[in-house]
């Protein structure tokens, strides 16, 4: 959610300024506390990776620059276009009942067996008028179907997928729940308040120690995990909050974790925050996504991106606007991981920007919104093989929220020649 911003906007030829040095490895960046060379560096790095003409290929693209706005007025790399496949207010789909719903936000993708794929969105109004909206494509692409899997909740933001195939759809106000939703076909999802009352943003899983992980849109957030009585049943388990041990600018700090005494406080009770010493303080966490054991999660108040190892417990910084001259990434928010550990992060305001970041920690533009000035990117999403990126910008050209837009972007993308043989979704490792 949108919050009134101190930063300034960069002008955009520093923007390209900083993205052609860093591809002509020009100079070192200090990201994370650690000092990187430039992206063909990090290409070269990865060059053992397997398809590393295709990987070259897609940072080629990158290292041009966005070109100018498209006539959906977005600016993409060479190679590279972009479609509306939903407007607020309006039906997806000739005939159709159900119209896109407005401030679109987090959102996923569900492989469907038969062919084709589903796009979940978020609606983050309030009160009670929120909820969730799919778009199911077939095979080639083609909105063929567009229904509601969530009604009458208020200020649905982010969210999660889930290895089971169901959205973890979050509400942010004080007395927000988690609500699990059937992506598959229309309906009513079931809230889950095992994982708490909080002013929810994002949740993810880890499928390998059978956890959630959540954020929480607060100045004094904190940063919470779920571990269900019997997994993936989320209708009762432990939540616990997060105190880190040491100061986490100085380099990787190990995470002890607190059980909440009471994880569904009402209006007048203590916040979940507030209920257990020592809890470490975020600044705004927003999006979340786990990958190969990594749980990245962003915090828009100070533009960072974090990175908690579930191995070992620990906890670092991953991208810190603060330590990078002309930094892209401003105001972080909604956050997907491809197939191949590149981290896409969407701007909350600032420039309007999805700003890749690699492994290593290199930041890279991948598009831009021209035109959009009163918005905010959200939703940013994978087709379950990797050959489509959907995200909406959430209020659109006017400002307003029920003029939010939403987009696919088509192109040569690192992890498009990835076949997914189950027919399902397998981005989270199992």
């Amino acid at each position: 959610m949108r919050k009134a911003s101190s930063q300034s906007v960069s002008p955009q030829l520093s923007r390209r300024r900083f993205l052609g040095q860093a591809l002509a490895g020009a100079g070192m960046l200090a990201v994370g506390g650690q000092v990187l060379a430039g992206v063909n560096q990090a290409t070269r790095a990865l060059s053992g990776m397997g398809d590393a003409v295709r990987r070259n290929r897609f940072f080629e693209a990158l290292g041009g620059g966005l070109l100018p706005p498209d006539e959906n007025g977005v600016r993409l790399p060479a190679g590279f276009s972009s479609r509306i496949v939903a407007r607020s207010s309006q039906a997806p789909v000739d005939g159709g009942s159900y119209a896109w719903h407005p401030a679109p936000d987090g959102g996923a993708t569900y492989a469907v067996p038969e062919g084709g794929w589903i796009y979940v969105s978020n609606s983050e109004v309030a009160p009670l008028t929120g909820g969730v909206g799919a778009l199911r494509f077939d095979a080639q692409g083609n909105v063929v179907d567009a229904y509601r899997i969530l009604s009458g909740t208020s200020q649905n933001c982010a969210g999660g997928w889930t290895p089971w195939n169901t959205w973890l759809s979050c509400e942010e106000h004080d007395q927000g729940l988690v609500w699990e939703c059937d992506p598959f076909a229309a309906g009513q999802g079931t809230a889950r308040p095992a994982l708490g009352t909080f002013a929810h943003e994002a949740a993810c899983v880890d499928p390998v120690n059978l956890r959630l992980y959540l954020t929480e849109d607060k100045g004094d957030s904190g940063f919470y995990r779920f571990t269900p009585g019997t997994y993936p049943d989320l209708s009762a388990g432990l939540l616990e909050v997060a105190e880190v041990l040491g100061d986490p600018t100085s380099g990787r700090q190990s995470v002890v974790w607190h059980a909440v005494p009471n994880p569904n406080p009402g209006a007048l009770d203590t916040p979940t925050r507030n209920q257990v010493a020592g809890t470490a303080r975020f600044n705004r966490g927003e999006g979340m996504y786990y990958h190969g054991g990594v749980v990245y999660f962003t915090t828009t108040g100070d533009d960072r991106v974090w990175a908690y190892r579930t191995q070992d417990d620990t906890i670092g910084i991953f991208y810190d606007a603060a330590l990078i001259a002309d930094a892209p990434l401003h105001e972080p928010d909604n956050v997907v991981v491809d197939s191949r550990g590149y981290v896409y992060v969407a701007e909350d305001s600032d420039d309007l920007q999805v700003v890749l970041i690699t492994p290593e920690g290199v930041p890279m533009p991948l598009l831009q919104l021209s035109g959009h000035d009163d918005s905010e990117i959200t939703g940013p999403a994978f087709s379950p093989d990797g050959t489509r990126f959907y995200f909406s910008s959430q209020r659109g050209t006017s400002g307003e929220s029920a003029a939010g837009i939403t987009f696919e972007v088509v192109g040569p993308f690192p992890n498009s020649d990835l076949v997914f043989a189950s027919g399902f979704d397998t981005r989270l490792d199992t």
